[in-house]
Parts: structure tokens; sequence; C-alpha cells
């Protein structure tokens, strides 16, 4: 048998952590790795968070899983303290992002049809956008290398350029639903939607009956130093899908919606096995605990401009390597001259330092929320040696 155990659809590197400590990762063979992934903006509170640990184990002793056919204590709990922290009016959890996006895009599309519009189907997304890897989202991005083995795609997308409200306006017709829209690009390059775009939405959507979809899948959950990063932005989606950081490393995603968008979803429209769990539950619940207030916010806040001030001096330092410094928060990137992929494994594989590499030639940089002085004097320390001693490729 030629192919492996694993379905080889990622191209897994030589780190092989097997245990976590707060901001480090530790591989199999001892090796301790500065955490600046996060598990692509997932574990928020670091690993082995003692809160996070207490929650799942006394929850796992009392009730892990049961049917979504009867009465949930817990997912009631969740979803009125979600309700109480954002625009929502309505809650449905899913187990990952790209459920809650899917679960999105159907909410946007049952408010037509319930109101008597089911010409209205088709949302306009935006190129280099990642909104998961089901069938419907990767419909809707414009990434032909998520396209590749899968066509036909699915109908009622129409790509947009990012920030660029004019075309926009274009592209609103008879049968335009809504928007699809992360307001700060993630996988594509830490690319911040700017206040005037993302405030013409809004007034659009109003314009036409559309439903304004954020995903904010990875800028959700305190990563940007507001709960929600539309909070920044002085307006309110309709639909918004969130995950990653939601559950702090158990699997987990949400759709929130208000009581308006939510009126197509009723009794049989969706569901999900294992969404809203007792366990998940317990989960998001210890995440809240620790990040949904103002001087866990504001911490973040900090420590991003901090961050973000350092960088800013540090990349003068090679302007043959490096363009400029993007994002909000802990939600950082640093645009690289070239291709970020080769940097990226030499801080891991030289300097024991973990980041992302995304679009736009950006390496991302999404710690644990909870990294402290200690932390970023590390990082700077590794980061420093990386680019001193890096060879770019030829050409």
């Amino acid at each position: 048998m030629s192919i492996t155990p694993l379905m080889p659809v990622y191209p897994r590197c030589g780190v092989r952590p097997v245990r976590g400590e707060h901001c480090h990762l530790i591989s199999e063979d001892g090796t301790r790795y500065l955490d600046f992934a996060a598990g692509i903006a997932v574990n928020i509170l670091g690993h082995s968070h003692p809160g996070l640990i207490g929650a799942i184990q006394r929850q796992a002793a009392e009730l892990m899983h049961v049917s979504n056919l009867y009465g949930s204590p817990q997912g009631e709990k969740l979803a009125r303290r979600l309700v109480d922290l954002t625009f929502a009016d309505t809650v449905f959890f899913t187990n990952s992002g790209a459920e809650a996006v899917e679960c999105a895009i159907k909410t946007a599309r049952a408010y037509h049809q319930h109101e008597g519009n089911g010409e209205r189907f088709e949302l306009i997304t935006f190129n280099n956008a990642f909104h998961g890897r089901t069938m419907a989202t990767i419909s809707a991005s414009n990434q032909e290398k998520m396209h590749k083995g899968f066509l036909p795609l699915l109908p009622g997308f129409h790509y947009c350029p990012f920030d660029d409200l004019d075309r926009v306006k274009e592209l609103v017709g008879p049968n335009t639903a809504g928007f699809l829209v992360e307001p700060i690009q993630g996988e594509g390059g830490i690319r911040v939607g700017s206040d005037a775009f993302i405030a013409g939405l809004r007034e659009l959507a109003d314009e036409h009956d559309l439903m304004l979809v954020f995903d904010e899948v990875q800028t959700g959950v305190a990563r940007t130093g507001t709960f929600y990063v539309y909070q920044q932005y002085g307006i309110e989606p309709d639909i918004l899908a969130t995950a990653k950081g939601i559950g702090g490393g158990f699997p987990l995603g949400a759709c929130l919606a208000t009581e308006k968008a939510a009126r197509g979803m009723v009794i049989g429209a969706h569901g999900s096995t294992f969404g809203g769990n007792p366990l998940a539950m317990a989960a998001a619940g210890a995440v809240l605990d620790a990040v949904a207030n103002d001087e866990f916010l504001a911490a973040v806040r900090e420590k991003g401009e901090r961050i973000r001030s350092r960088l800013e001096q540090f990349i003068g330092n090679y302007p043959e390597l490096f363009e400029d410094i993007r994002g909000r928060g802990l939600m950082l990137g640093i645009r690289m001259k070239g291709e970020p992929r080769p940097f990226m494994v030499h801080l891991r594989d030289n300097h024991q330092l973990l980041t992302v590499a995304a679009g736009d030639n950006t390496l991302r940089l999404l710690p644990p929320l909870v990294i402290g002085d200690a932390e970023i004097d590390e990082f700077f320390d590794r980061l420093s040696a990386g680019a001193a001693d890096y060879e770019a490729p030829e050409g």
C-alpha cells in the first residue's frame, strides 16, 4: 500500500508536537518551539490553560454529548452570553469555521426566500478570500488552487476586488442576496478592509435590503483587540461566522444573526449532530470567562501595538527582505519582498519560531493572546537571529 494512513492532503513538516506549555510547543524529540501560529489563531489561551482544561474535565465527567432533539441548558447559556456581547439575537452552533460560514450562507439565502424573493440567492464575495473547504465555501472564493479537482463549483457567487466599493456597486443586481466578507483577510495576507469600504457595504445592504455577512472566523474572539473586529468599524453585520479561538482548541464554531436575518431559519431548516454539544459549550464558556472583558481586550490591544511598533523598527534594518507591517491587535502580518514560505521554514527549522505564511507575500503572526513580556522578547530574539542569517532563494 503506497498511500499513507493519514490521507496525504497536508504538506506536513518535520515538527511533531506532543505537548504544549503556555506559548510553546514541544516536539516528540524534545525540541521547544515558540508558537506564534497558535494553531492558526485557535489556541488563544495558549497551551495547557488551567481554566480551559478544568472546564473540559468537569463537563466530560458530567455529560459530553446529547442529541439536539432535547433541550440544551448548556447551549442556551452560551448563546445568551454571545447575544449579550454582540449585535446578534440568535446563535447556531457548529463544529468548525467552514460549517459556520456554510450556515451563514444558508441563512442569507433563507431570509430572501422567506420574504418571497427566491431570485435573490447570489452573494458578492471578494478576491483572495478564504471561507473554508466545503463545496459552498470554496465556491465563494476565487482561489483556483482550492477549486482544482472539485469542479463544477456551486453557483451563486460573484467575485469582486477586495476594498473596491465602486466595483461592488456595479455588481449589485436583482439576484443579489448580500455580501460575504472577511473584514480583515487572513489567508489573503492580513489585508485590512478600509473604514469606507466596510461602511459602504453596510449602506448598500440597507439600501437594497441585502444581508451583510461577516466571516470573523480568524478575526473574532478578542484576536484584534475587540471581541469581534466589526466593533472597530462602527457598524454591525446581519450575520457573522465565528470559530477558531471560540473553543480555545476544542472544535467549535457558531453562526450569529439578527432576528430579521434569521427569519428563514425555522424548524428543519438546518442541523448538526455534534454542534453545540455540552463539552464544546463548556470549553467556550471558559474561553469567554478569560477574554470577554475590557481588561483582557485592552491588554491585547496594548501588546499588539507594542509588537507592531517594534516590528516597524525592526524591518527597517532589512529593507531587502521586508515591505511593511499589517493588521490589528494580535493578528499581524509582515509583508515581505518575496514569497514568505522560505523565511517561515527558516525560522521554524533553524530558530524554533512558528509562524504562518499567507497570500500577498505576507508572514502571519498569530500568537496566543496570553503572551507576556518574556515571550515577546523571545520572539524578537528569534526573529532577529532568523533575519540575520537568512539567505533568500535566488529568483
